[in-house]
């Protein structure tokens, strides 16, 4: 009991968790936003009648919401998704690398640099390396 006690004791669970609450609460938030306001300006901006299914293409018979392609409705997730991970990066991530960086530790960093095997382009070989870890072939040195 000890040990799993020590295991949800531990900083990053509960940085975990909070972002994990937090995500949640901003998910709900921004849909409430893209079904009340987003939806209804896509839908008027189609020119469509007040009852019509919204922006889209009718794929089968007339009023069948199975066979209506909703494309104001795929307009308004991208726009829910690009709002969801601003929020994400702003209220968690920015405030998060600054904590760390205070801290002196670099996280979401630049990744290290990196040189390509001339033999089977593998890219992720370590600048200094002299011989591919997967195909073994000699690496000039760069």
């Amino acid at each position: 009991m000890k040990g799993f006690k020590n295991f949800l004791m531990r900083g990053d669970i509960i940085v975990v968790a909070v972002g994990l609450v937090v995500a949640t609460a901003f998910s709900t938030l921004i849909s409430a936003f893209t079904d009340n306001i987003i939806n209804p300006i896509v839908a008027r901006a189609s020119g469509a009648a007040p009852n019509s299914q919204g922006l889209g293409v009718q794929l089968g018979g007339e009023g069948n919401a199975a066979t209506f392609l909703n494309i104001g409705a795929f307009i308004s997730a991208i726009i829910y998704f690009i709002i969801f991970m601003a929020v994400i990066y702003f209220a968690i991530v920015v405030p998060y690398k600054h904590v760390q960086a205070r801290r002196g530790v670099t996280v979401f960093g630049d990744p290290a640099p990196a040189q390509t095997c001339p033999s089977c382009l593998s890219d992720d070989l370590p600048v200094g390396a002299t011989k591919c870890r997967y195909c073994t072939a000699d690496i000039a040195a760069a």
